[in-house]
């Protein structure tokens, strides 16, 4: 991928990102920021209402992971907590 298409693609995916943490945070109380992407690795960072909550791995790996992998299968999402 050349310079300008990787920059693209973050971009793209960094949008996503902004969109699940808006869902995440009206409907939650928490907040997904994006950390890096490097590859096919997104790092993130949940905060706010999901902090110390027990429910943070299934909000990490199912309403991030699994939203993410439906626009861009290729990526895997690690927190970066």
């Amino acid at each position: 991928m050349s310079q300008p298409e990787s920059k693209i693609f973050e971009m793209q995916v960094r949008l996503l990102l902004e969109n699940i943490s808006a869902y995440i945070e009206q409907f939650h109380g928490g907040t997904v920021e994006f950390v890096s992407l490097e590859g096919n690795t997104l790092k993130v960072k949940l905060g706010g209402a999901c902090l110390n909550c027990p429910l943070l791995p299934s909000t990490l790996h199912g309403w991030v992971e699994g939203t993410v992998h439906q626009f861009f299968p290729e990526i895997r999402v690690v927190s970066d907590q």
